[in-house]
């Protein structure tokens, strides 16, 4: 009976993720026809290619940026999250605040921050007014832009699962270890984050992995100065319509980043 029930879920899983996943596998061993179609025979080509130095740079660079973004959310996420689970009756209305951005279109939210950040932008704007700069600050299309706009659409994702990591644990622990003369600092070096791991664990993930993926945050706030490993991919199969190059490149990102984070998750899953 029980396998009766997960069968409908086995099935979709199947179909929307393992499905596309051959596929996607299928023509990261092809080539790419004169006229950008897929064809044959089987090569390991668009493999070789992918381990050029050029496209190495690329690989690096956003890991690099992917963790910077990644480990200054979660210094923003975990005292958010504190201050969150500690509101009493303004808990509710601080966590409809915090998903109140998901109300508005991704695309939107993003345009809003180049008009913020452009020469004629709004911080500029008032900098200028104000006289503390005489011309406007190049905030816009460097990787400045990029990690801001990256750290402000994943900031959600950081704070729910260390929110709910810190509702489940026994406050009376804390108030004990203050009790006892432990300092602040140590509490939370201590107690607070060792407790509060796994939900640590989750946020980064959910963080990292989007990040390390992204290409219209990249595109729009960091123009041509800031290419990232979402930008080589989508443009694989946009510009260069070489979607064979694209599949082997997007199945190395799974292999080499989202593999190892997923073992990750499951070990931190098994020992708690």
């Amino acid at each position: 009976m029980r396998k009766a029930f997960l069968a409908p879920a086995g099935a979709a899983v199947c179909l929307l993720i393992y499905a596309p996943l051959v596929i996607v596998a299928a023509y990261s061993v092809m080539q790419r026809g004169p006229y950008g179609e897929i064809v044959l025979p089987v090569t390991l080509e668009n493999y070789q290619r992918a381990f050029d130095p050029l496209y190495g740079r690329v690989f690096v660079r956003t890991l690099a940026l992917s963790a910077m973004v990644t480990a200054v959310t979660l210094l923003l996420a975990f005292p958010l999250a504190f201050g969150i689970s500690r509101a009493g009756r303004a808990k509710t209305l601080l966590l409809q605040l915090l998903l109140l951005p998901f109300w508005s279109s991704f695309l939107v939210r993003t345009y809003a921050w180049m008009f913020l950040l452009r020469d004629t932008g709004l911080v500029n704007t008032f900098l200028l007014r104000l006289g503390v700069i005489q011309e406007p600050l190049p905030l816009l299309y460097n990787d400045g832009a990029v990690m801001l706009g990256l750290i402000y659409s994943y900031l959600p994702f950081a704070v729910l699962p260390i929110y709910v990591a810190m509702e489940r644990l026994d406050r009376s622990v804390l108030e004990a270890a203050l009790d006892l003369g432990a300092r602040p600092l140590a509490v939370t070096t201590r107690i607070l984050i060792p407790l509060t791991k796994p939900g640590i664990g989750a946020a980064a993930a959910l963080v990292f992995i989007p990040c390390v993926g992204a290409y219209l945050t990249p595109d729009l706030l960091g123009g041509s100065k800031s290419y990232l490993l979402g930008n080589l991919i989508q443009n694989q199969f946009t510009t260069a319509r070489d979607w064979p190059f694209g599949c082997a490149l997007a199945l190395l990102v799974f292999v080499f980043v989202l593999g190892p984070l997923m073992i990750a998750g499951r070990r931190v899953e098994e020992a708690t």
